[in-house]
């Protein structure tokens, strides 16, 4: 007979389209473990998000611990916390040393770690969309035997428990609304279509009805300006917007539109009709939203024109516009 799990750690480090991605995992780890205390190791960006998420009791941020006391601090809590069982949905060098560190008697690990309990053998599994992908772990660990795996069948994320994401709440303008989020990785300008891109697209909108909601971190102050420049009546929210609130305006929105980044996807799991932009620099087949979602791709955005991300935009206004 199977011992009862008890404990359970769940892993996720990075980034935040790919933490918004793991909440279908995370939920599907709650519900497999109901009586469970389940903890998750993360890194300070997501502790607010992960503390208001149902699926946790408890959060712990030194996921990266920096220096060989900080792996030291971490492996002792680690072994003192005696886990029954840990899904790594990072799977990366930094989860597998966790792995390593709690040697020889680790907990039951679920993951990609060399010698580890649960292990993911699917030879394809990198060729699978981050959702398919965490699905056929959780299948491979024995808690999903019917896990969704074939191409685009999982379904996206739920965020429907943070607050604010019903659309009866406190709207950024009284008319119908679009959420544009043109900023992105600083490191990854080539995810990035132009800020004038936007803001001619944001003129185009606006003239038929749609009020302007610009969103992105204070660093991308500038790219809200040059929409600003095109549409002087956009508002600008750039570095005044935390993830739950990005959800809310995104769940009330009619439209998002913006670059593969982390927002996005937080907006498109909020249920926002959305149009995601990609250059050849990732991947849509792998990482891109799910939900009321359209993939425009170029291999080069600088040279995708305003008047082709419209048409997709289309798609999912209403056919009668604002009216």
């Amino acid at each position: 007979m199977r011992r009862e799990i008890r404990k359970v750690l769940v892993i996720k480090l990075s980034a935040l389209g790919d933490f918004v991605l793991a909440l279908a995992a995370m939920k599907h780890i709650r519900e497999a473990h109901p009586k469970a205390q389940i903890t998750l190791l993360t890194t300070p960006p997501f502790e607010a998000l992960a503390r208001a998420c149902p699926y946790f009791n408890e959060v712990e941020t030194d996921g990266k611990p920096e220096g060989a006391g900080a792996w030291l601090a971490l492996r002792a809590r680690l072994k003192a916390a005696r886990y029954d069982r840990v899904y790594d949905l990072q799977t990366s060098a930094a989860s597998e040393r966790i792995f390593h560190l709690l040697r020889p008697f680790p907990p039951e690990w679920s993951g990609i770690a060399f010698g580890c309990a649960l292990p993911h053998r699917n030879p394809a599994k990198d060729s699978f969309h981050t959702l398919e992908r965490q699905a056929d772990q959780l299948k491979a660990a024995g808690i999903w035997p019917d896990a969704p795996t074939t191409p685009l069948s999982a379904p996206p994320p739920d965020l429907s428990w943070i607050g604010g994401t019903r659309r009866d709440r406190r709207r950024p303008s009284d008319r119908p609304y679009v959420m544009l989020i043109p900023g992105g990785s600083a490191h990854r300008m080539d995810k990035r279509w132009p800020a004038d891109a936007y803001g001619r697209l944001a003129r185009r909108l606006y003239d038929r009805g749609y009020d302007i909601v610009v969103i992105g971190g204070p660093q991308e102050s500038a790219l809200g300006r040059e929409i600003q420049r095109h549409v002087p009546q956009a508002r600008d929210l750039t570095g005044r917007t935390d993830f739950a609130k990005v959800a809310e305006i995104g769940a009330g929105t009619a439209l998002v539109v913006g670059n593969d980044t982390g927002p996005l996807h937080l907006a498109a799991a909020a249920g926002a009709p959305t149009v995601v932009l990609f250059s050849k620099a990732s991947d849509p087949a792998l990482s891109a939203p799910r939900g009321h979602v359209i993939v425009v791709q170029a291999d080069d955005l600088t040279t995708l024109e305003p008047s082709t991300v419209e048409r997709a935009a289309n798609s999912l206004l209403p056919v009668e516009g604002a009216a």
